[in-house]
C-alpha cells in the first residue's frame, strides 16, 4: 500500500499546528509553561472578535465540544482506529480526486491530536469560543474532524472518489482440441476388378 503524499502533508501540518496552539494556550496562563498540566483556566483574549469569537482556555475530559464529560478515556482506542482506518483507506484510493485525501487527513489529524492530550494529560486543551452563541469551546483538532467529515460527505458524490475494485482477469479459454484429419473412406473394389482378379 502506498501512502498518499497529500494526506501525509495535511495530516502532519494540522497535527503540529494543533499541538502548538494548545501549548501556547496553556503557556499563556501558566507563566509561559508550554507543557503545563494544571487546572488553571480563564479568558486568553477577547480577540479576534470581541463578544463574538474569543479565546478562552478550558480543559475537556469528555469528547468533542465538551460532550460526555469525564468519559474521554473511551475515545482513546476509537482515535487509534479512526486514524488507522483513514491512513489505510487513503492508501487504497487513487491520487485523484484529491478531496477525499484532504478529508481523511483532517479526520485522522483531529483524532490523533486529541488522543495525544488524553494519553499525555488525561484531558483535552480547548481554546476557541463562539461567545455570541455560547458554543462549546473547541480546538483545532475538533475543527479538523468536523470539516473532514463534511468534506467526506461531499467527496462521496465525486466520480472516482471511492477505491476502484481490482478487475479480475478473465480465465484463459480452454485449449482447443487438435483437429484430426478425416479418415479416408475405404475404397471398395469394383465388380470389374473382382472379375479380372478371378
Amino acid at each position: 500500500m502506498k501512502f498518499n503524499r497529500l494526506f501525509l502533508a495535511i495530516f502532519g501540518f494540522t497535527l503540529i499546528l494543533d499541538q502548538l496552539v494548545k501549548g501556547w494556550a496553556r503557556a499563556a496562563l501558566n507563566n509561559g509553561d508550554f507543557f503545563a498540566n494544571t487546572e488553571v483556566i480563564g479568558n486568553l483574549s477577547p480577540l479576534p472578535w470581541p463578544g463574538v469569537f474569543e479565546l478562552k482556555l478550558i480543559y475537556n475530559r469528555g469528547v468533542a465540544f465538551g460532550l460526555l464529560d469525564g468519559k474521554g478515556y473511551l475515545m482513546a482506542p476509537v482515535g487509534i482506529l479512526i486514524a488507522g482506518f483513514c491512513l489505510w483507506y487513503s492508501g487504497k484510493m487513487p491520487a485523484r480526486p484529491r478531496l477525499p485525501h484532504v478529508a481523511l487527513a483532517l479526520v485522522a489529524s483531529g483524532a490523533v491530536g486529541n488522543l495525544i492530550d488524553r494519553v499525555w494529560k488525561q484531558k483535552v486543551t480547548d481554546m476557541f469560543w463562539f461567545r455570541a452563541i455560547d458554543f462549546p469551546v473547541f480546538n483545532i483538532a475538533d475543527a479538523c474532524i468536523s470539516v473532514g467529515v463534511v468534506l467526506l460527505f461531499i467527496a462521496g458524490f465525486l466520480p472516482g472518489a471511492l477505491p476502484a475494485e481490482t478487475p479480475t482477469e478473465p480465465e484463459p479459454p480452454a485449449d482447443p482440441q487438435p483437429e484430426t484429419a478425416p479418415e479416408a473412406p475405404e475404397v471398395q473394389p469394383s465388380p470389374e476388378n473382382q472379375r479380372e482378379e478371378s
